[in-house]
Parts: C-alpha cells; sequence; structure tokens
C-alpha cells in the first residue's frame, strides 16, 4: 500500500474507534469516501483530535514538533469544519473546541448536504449496503434517532402524562439558541440520481435546535437561520404531507428530521425488515375503533412503514407501527387513536450519552473504565 493510500487507510481504522464506527469493507468504498472528503494533510490532523472537544491549545501540543504556529493549526481545523469533517463546540465552554466527527449517524456525510455529487452519493450507498452485510445477524445497537407523534395526533394530556421529549412542539419551544433549517439530504441524493420523491415536495426538512448544531450548519453555508414560528410552519407541512418526525434519540435532540418512507435512508432499512417495532425507540402505538373505519384507504397512503392494511376495516400491524401519528391526524373519521405504550421508553439523556452507551457495546466495561479515564485526565481518546 503506497503512502497516501496508507493514509487513508489509518484514518478508517481512527473512525472507526468512533460510538458509530466506519467499519472497512472490501470494495474500497470506504477509502473513495475519505479521499473525497479529506486531502492527505486534512486526514493526518483529523487524526489528532479526540471524540470529546478539546481546546486549541491542547491539540497544538500533539503538533508544535511540526513547525506550524498555532494559528496555522486553527486555520486548518476551522477549514475543516466548514467542509463538515470535524465538529466545533461553543456552548458551555470560554473558547472553541475541537473533536472528531463520526462518519454517518449525521456527521461528516450528512454535513455534505448542498455540496453532493454522484460518485459521493453512489459510494455512500455502496459502503452502507456492503456494512449492513457484514453486521452479526441479529445485531441491533443504538439507532441515532427515534419518532415522536405529529402534533394533532397527540392523545389528551388528561388521558396520558406525555414527556417534553415526545412532544415535537416542546422541543422546539425549548430550543437553547437559534434554530436553523438544512435541506434534507435523502431527498437530495434521491433528486440528484435522477428520482424523485413521492411524498412530499418539502426539502427544507431537518430542523437543527441544538445551539453548536445550528451554527455549524449555519457557518458551513448548508443552513439557515429560521424563527420558531418557521419551525412550526416547516412541521405542519411535515404533518400535512404525513412525515415522520425523527429527532435524535436523545432528551436534548440538536435536530429534528422530517422523513419519508420514499427517501430516507433509515426508513427505507425499517421498511424492509419483519418487526421495525423491535428496532426504534417510541412511545406511542396506533389503534382503530372499528365502529367509526369506513376502510377508505387514507391512512394506507399516509403510513410509511406499511403498518396499515384494510380489509373491511383498517388493521394496524403492531410489529409495524411506530406510533408517528399519521394515520391519527388524517382519518376523517377520528376512527385512529394514539395509545401510550408502558413502560415508557425514556431517551438518553443528551447525545454524549447516547455515544457513551453505544461505545461501551462496542468495547466492554473494561475498555469503557480506560476511556473515561483518559476523559477524566484530559487524554486524547
Amino acid at each position: 500500500m503506497n503512502t497516501e493510500n496508507q493514509v487513508y487507510r489509518d484514518l478508517q481504522s481512527y473512525l472507526d474507534r468512533l460510538p458509530s464506527g466506519f467499519p472497512q469493507v472490501e470494495s474500497g468504498a470506504d477509502i473513495r469516501l475519505l479521499k473525497s472528503l479529506f486531502t492527505p494533510e486534512e486526514a493526518k490532523f483529523a487524526m489528532q483530535l479526540s471524540m470529546k472537544p478539546e481546546p486549541l491549545i491542547r491539540i497544538y501540543s500533539r503538533v508544535k514538533n511540526t513547525g506550524m504556529s498555532i494559528e496555522e493549526l486553527r486555520q486548518i481545523l476551522d477549514r475543516m469544519m466548514r467542509k463538515g469533517t470535524i465538529l466545533t463546540q461553543e456552548e458551555g465552554y470560554s473558547e472553541t473546541h475541537y473533536s472528531s466527527a463520526e462518519f454517518a449517524a449525521g456527521g461528516i456525510y450528512n454535513f455534505q448536504v448542498e455540496r453532493l455529487t454522484t460518485d459521493l452519493i453512489n459510494d455512500y450507498r455502496q459502503y452502507q449496503d456492503e456494512r449492513r452485510a457484514k453486521a452479526k445477524p441479529g445485531a441491533r445497537g443504538i439507532l441515532p434517532l427515534r419518532t415522536v407523534p405529529v402534533e394533532t395526533s397527540i392523545p389528551l394530556p388528561e388521558k396520558y402524562q406525555i414527556g417534553d421529549y415526545d412532544s415535537v412542539r416542546q422541543l422546539v419551544e425549548d430550543a437553547r439558541g437559534q434554530i436553523a433549517v438544512a435541506n434534507c439530504i435523502c431527498r437530495q441524493s434521491t433528486e440528484i440520481l435522477g428520482g424523485k420523491c413521492n411524498k412530499t415536495d418539502l426539502v427544507e426538512a431537518c430542523l437543527l435546535i441544538g445551539p453548536d448544531h445550528a451554527k455549524r450548519h449555519v457557518e458551513m453555508g448548508i443552513a439557515r437561520y429560521i424563527s420558531r414560528e418557521e419551525a412550526f410552519g416547516i412541521l405542519d407541512k411535515a404533518q400535512k404531507d404525513g412525515l415522520v418526525l425523527q429527532p435524535e434519540n436523545s432528551q436534548r435532540p440538536d435536530a429534528i428530521c422530517c422523513c419519508c418512507g420514499d427517501c430516507c435512508v433509515l426508513l427505507k432499512m425499517l421498511t424492509k425488515h419483519p418487526r421495525p417495532v423491535e428496532l426504534y425507540v417510541t412511545n406511542f402505538y396506533a389503534e382503530v375503533d372499528r365502529e367509526y373505519c369506513l376502510g377508505c384507504n387514507i391512512c394506507v397512503g399516509k403510513c410509511q412503514l406499511n403498518a396499515i392494511t384494510i380489509d373491511g376495516t383498517a388493521e394496524v400491524n403492531l410489529d409495524r407501527c411506530i406510533g408517528c401519528g399519521n394515520c391519527v391526524a388524517h382519518c376523517p373519521q377520528e376512527a385512529m387513536k394514539l395509545m401510550k405504550k408502558e413502560p415508557e421508553k425514556v431517551p438518553f439523556k443528551d447525545k454524549d450519552t447516547m455515544n457513551m452507551e453505544l461505545l461501551s457495546g462496542k468495547l466492554g466495561g473494561w475498555n469503557m473504565l480506560k476511556i473515561r479515564m483518559k476523559m477524566l485526565l484530559g487524554m486524547k481518546v
């Protein structure tokens, strides 16, 4: 292997140690993806970062023997942030901190919205197909997204106690800073490859509600700031079109996606599974009141998981229903109701907690103890 290819293989191994991983695949699609997004120099600097945000001075201590100045390092890292290949964080810190970015799971690849190419999309799809084929049978892991019901489908509060994390309106109301919106990378990919979404014409469909996440997207030039009223307008349009609302799998999500079964990578994967509900974090399911159901078929067209069939009246397959509430919101007879699951599934406290849980599943208890000790000591992990 030549020196340049070795740099990218080293970077692939480095990214694979992160919570969501980036395993090698036989076709070389992993290396092609990295070459399209990192220069060899950037690949080397990416491997000097930790998965935990660090100040510039700490990162500089690892590279100062190259002869570069701290300001030159800052310029390289800021350029990489704008390319979407590393992360910055300011919330909770007095200065900008830098960290590694996951490749998938809302990371490096998702930051390429507005700069996608046919080759990049095809390499990514081939990579994901090979990665899934390599997964151990029965392996589940933790999905990066969950679902919350569309607003008008939520049961009356006097009947059920609804957590703030299950109310999309409350998630937007509680956003900690400015809100931004970006185009949906899945729908954009479909269009670039010559297809068309048959569910919606909503393209600006990714709400960014975490302060660093919103700022990062805007500084990359791939999102714009919006008001809360505009955010609610996007959610209203998503509900009208029957889209599934998918925030990150935490109580303080950075983003809320408005997804369709036509284009969304995650929903398309779930649609192929015989029992999607086993994989998903959801606190609701739909139920039919047969006395009122006319078998009009509207709910079938709105369900993104193929969970509803008509046999005189509607029938809900509870192995497939993820409680998005679209059938409830669109039923003209009010024959569909959302029911609350017990016990309630409480999302992770925040994204860091979710990532630590993912990492623990990969590494085991002893290795996680070593990781946590390194974090406490301020060492690179």
